[in-house]
């Protein structure tokens, strides 16, 4: 192994509880979505997960079809596992998901028993692992009963395939509903995984009280808007930039958005944060956020949001400051 963790890693970083369980996740998570599949670089890959974990970060972040091409992700972050991090698995929460299209035909998609159960199969070998920490269903089904999903998600437990199962993408009622399933079958939901953010703020009308009332932890995805809320857009849409390559991305940074980014970022100037830490600081306050999952494409980013943890905490003027920003008053 020539990899040699840093020995101050735990040094730092912030450790919290998900929900009711017993399990704690770094305050930051890496996401592995976006800029870990063939299309890049395996050395700068391996050098972002290989900082992530110095930094304290011990919960890495998968899903089947992150790639391209599919599947990649996982397979590349299942070759830094062999040849890095073999003497560190139980350091190391390790999730994946399955839910959206991963191969042809009626089974290889949504949320029936046989779709995910074979995913899973399929994630492992790609990651080299005898389970997985963390095992999400995606995203609903509108079409398979709620019972067939979450029965599958508990045999998923019992087989010793997943350690825990959580929820990406449920509304409020949906997760009540499979919350009461899980729980009655003997296997509690650990976590759930909305987008959220700033500027995406739906979790809050019904989704978080449901959490809290299940006891059910919390970790958010684009708590950085896709790139909105860090210096990145302050002055427009750089060349060489997601949004330069990506249209949907680009729909969102407008004159409007620009405008009150920068009046964002004249707050977080005040507290001595970059833009982007002061978002990730947002998205944890009050405690009811347990980890916030970030995504990167290089180093310093890692570096960047990790620091967002020596100031998590706002003032009443500040709060209202940020939003009045976004029309929230």
């Amino acid at each position: 192994m020539s990899y040699l963790a840093n020995e101050n890693r735990y040094a730092e970083m912030v450790y919290n509880r998900s929900g009711k369980s017993g399990l704690k996740l770094p305050a930051i998570s890496l996401g592995l979505w976006q800029n870990y599949g063939d299309d890049k670089n395996f050395d700068t890959i391996k050098s972002m997960v290989r900082r992530a974990f110095d930094l304290g970060i011990t919960h890495f972040d998968l899903a089947n079809n992150y790639g391209p091409p599919p599947g990649a992700a996982e397979r590349n972050f299942g070759r830094i596992l062999k040849e890095d991090f073999s003497g560190y698995r139980d350091e190391l929460i390790i999730s994946t998901k399955a839910g959206y299209t991963m191969w042809p035909g009626p089974y290889g998609d949504w949320g029936s028993r046989k779709y995910l159960i074979s995913s899973l199969d399929q994630s492992l070998q790609r990651l080299g692992l005898d389970y997985v920490d963390i095992f999400y269903h995606h995203r609903p089904d509108p079409e398979t009963p709620l019972e067939e999903t979450m029965g599958a998600l508990d045999s998923i437990v019992r087989q010793g395939k997943a350690l825990y199962v959580g929820l990406s993408n449920y509304g409020a009622e949906q997760t009540k509903q499979a919350a009461k399933i899980l729980k009655e079958l003997g296997t509690p939901c650990l976590i759930h995984q909305p987008s959220y953010s700033m500027t995406n703020r739906w979790i809050e009308d019904g989704l978080q009280d449901v959490l809290t009332e299940e006891g059910i932890g919390t970790i958010a995805f684009c708590p950085l808007a896709m790139g909105l809320l860090t210096d990145k857009y302050l002055n427009g849409i750089p060349e060489g930039s997601r949004a330069a390559a990506n249209s949907w991305v680009a729909s969102n940074i407008t004159e409007d958005s620009v405008a009150m980014v920068n009046q964002l970022n004249a707050i977080a100037i005040e507290r001595n944060q970059t833009m982007a830490q002061m978002a990730l600081a947002w998205v944890l306050r009050g405690g009811r956020v347990t980890s916030a999952l970030i995504g990167a494409s290089r180093v310093s980013q890692i570096e960047d949001n990790v620091g967002a943890l020596r100031n998590l905490t706002f003032t009443d003027d500040e709060l209202k400051q940020i939003d009045e920003i976004l029309n929230r008053n």
